[in-house]
């Protein structure tokens, strides 16, 4: 599955095939066990994501829900993306995740698997847990200040 076009995560669970769910009910179980309150778990982009509503983040540039966290079952591996895993909490995670002594295979802020054990689920939860809602919105506006900064 590359984009699923489910609207709810109970459909895009059922559209995975019994291995394939228990993969991603692994990684969402350490997701939401350790996701502080006020973020939601919806379905968008495709993806099991967990955002910021609109109501408390008000008006984004593409009116969709913040994005601090999401979950997918991609065509050849798994990806879980972790929005604060760029910038300076990046070295922070990547020297955690080398403790663990296991293979980091990371993008941008996309950390891809093929099972859920090979994750170090540990450092997955402490990065969810990161930031509340309020210290995310803080991080994300000066991020976006940063970057507007670059850009002139």
């Amino acid at each position: 599955m590359v984009k699923s076009n489910a609207s709810t995560v109970t459909q895009y669970l059922a559209e995975l095939p019994d291995e394939r769910r228990a993969e991603v009910e692994a990684v969402r179980d350490v997701i939401l066990a350790n996701l502080p309150d006020g973020y939601v778990e919806a379905m968008d982009w495709g993806l099991i994501t967990y955002a910021v509503p609109l109501e408390v983040s008000g008006p984004t540039y593409n009116k969709k829900p913040l994005m601090y966290a999401a979950l997918a079952a991609q065509k050849n591996y798994y990806a879980v993306y972790l929005t604060t895993v760029m910038e300076e909490f990046e070295e922070s995670f990547r020297a955690r995740w080398a403790e663990t002594g296991k293979k980091l295979d990371m993008g941008k802020a996309c950390v891809r698997f093929k099972r859920s054990s090979d994750l170090a689920l540990d450092v997955i939860g402490d990065e969810v847990a990161r930031l509340s809602v309020p210290e995310f919105l803080d991080w994300h506006d000066q991020n976006r200040a940063k970057g507007a900064a670059r850009a002139r």
